[in-house]
């Protein structure tokens, strides 16, 4: 999706766009039906209650058996590369990622990579509330002093998915990576970090820093600055990058605006004051700007050039998810992409 001189490919697949307003104020967006989807895979959709027990299960096909985990009796799925997804801020957030493992896993013909959801839609509302733009200084602190219980919900999760069969996990969402070390205590299995995964690719990337500076910098745009960018910049600043976020007046006056925007359907309102905030970034010469919001994504028009120097987080959780799938890395250690 971004270039800069970069001596790696990112995979571009021409899928159906999903549009939607991933928000509080969300439209329906309806997508139709690809053959490409048509594919034979073994993977369980299932949704539990608040601590993770098991409310309904339907499997949807049998025909793919690779390798099998020896203590699997137990277990909803058995193939040793099953992937363990514990859902986003919303169901259309985790569908979405949902297409981008399905249909690049499947794209040359192959088995699709077998996975299991935990979608929780009672978690959806506590984690919007701590995505909110409009939160107060009160309702701030409320929602800090609250996430102990989200991780606690999501630790469940993902507790839940292990024994279902997992043999990794990952968590489509750029704010319950925040919280990834909480919510990976006590986890043997790989357990990717959203944040880990883009500086992974970035620095296979080898970009030359822009200007004067010695460090590669790397601008995050979110909606909620202090909690998704977070996800972000202890990973980026482990690989040597420099985070550049937006200031203040940046916030205030053209990125919440913008997602205002998309709230009341004004695309072409959004899309002018995302393309100023993508600007304001690259004029403090960043090489790519991260998209950190399932706000953000969409709002652009594919063509758009500006797209060409913005990255989507969930496009390499996807590829790094699908890589270790591919190529038999199951023994790999944690908490790795």
């Amino acid at each position: 999706m971004f270039d800069g001189g970069m001596t790696m490919c990112f995979h571009t697949v021409n899928c159906p766009q999903i549009i939607g307003n991933i928000s509080k104020n969300r439209r329906r967006s309806r997508t139709k039906l690809n053959p490409c989807f048509a594919v034979k895979m073994c993977s369980i959709l299932l949704q539990s209650d608040e601590s993770g027990n098991l409310s309904e299960s339907k499997k949807i096909s049998s025909s793919y058996s690779p390798q099998v985990k020896p203590q699997a009796q137990n277990s909803l799925l058995s193939q040793a590369n099953t992937v363990g997804i514990i859902g986003g801020i919303s169901v259309l957030s985790t569908l979405i990622f949902l297409e981008k493992l399905v249909w690049w896993s499947s794209r040359k013909g192959e088995e699709s990579v077998p996975f299991v959801v935990c979608s929780d839609p009672s978690i959806d509302g506590a984690l919007a509330s701590q995505a909110s733009i409009h939160s107060s200084f009160d309702e701030t602190a409320q929602n800090e002093a609250n996430h102990e219980a989200i991780v606690r919900n999501l630790r469940h999760k993902r507790v839940f998915l292990e024994q279902s069969g997992a043999s990794c996990i990952v968590m489509p969402c750029h704010i319950s990576n925040a919280w990834h070390q909480q919510i990976s205590e006590g986890c043997s299995l790989p357990f990717f970090h959203i944040g880990e995964c883009v500086a992974k690719e970035l620095k296979e990337a080898k970009l030359k820093p822009h200007g004067t500076g010695s460090n590669v910098r790397i601008g995050v745009l979110a909606a909620t600055e202090t909690i998704a960018a977070a996800s972000y910049q202890d990973q980026l600043g482990n690989q040597g990058f420099e985070v550049v976020l937006p200031d203040k007046a940046t916030m205030e006056h053209i990125l919440i605006p913008a997602i205002e925007s998309l709230n009341k359907r004004d695309t072409e309102g959004a899309r002018n004051l995302l393309r100023i905030a993508i600007q304001v970034l690259l004029i403090r010469a960043v090489n790519v700007v991260i998209l950190a919001s399932d706000e953000l994504q969409n709002i652009l028009p594919r063509e758009d050039p500006l797209l060409k120097k913005c990255m989507d987080p969930m496009d390499a959780l996807a590829r790094s998810t699908i890589k270790w799938a591919k190529t038999g890395k199951q023994g790999m250690q944690k908490n790795t992409c």
